[in-house]
């Protein structure tokens, strides 16, 4: 009886860390998000220049 009660806590425990969600944002340039400096996202990126990821620098 005991060993039943440890497995279904653990079962319980398991179940309840499985079901928590972790949200994640992969967005460099998201409209009304935190946006990454451009030397950052060029970086990511592997561009030669941060130009294109700077806001003031589109044409």
């Amino acid at each position: 009886m005991k060993s039943i009660r440890i497995y279904l806590l653990a079962a319980i425990f398991s179940l309840g860390m499985i079901s928590c969600e972790v949200r994640t944002t992969n967005s460099a340039r998201g409209v009304g998000s935190k946006s990454i400096p451009p030397g950052q996202a060029k970086k990511i990126y592997g561009t030669k220049s941060a130009k294109p990821f700077a806001p003031g620098q589109n044409k």
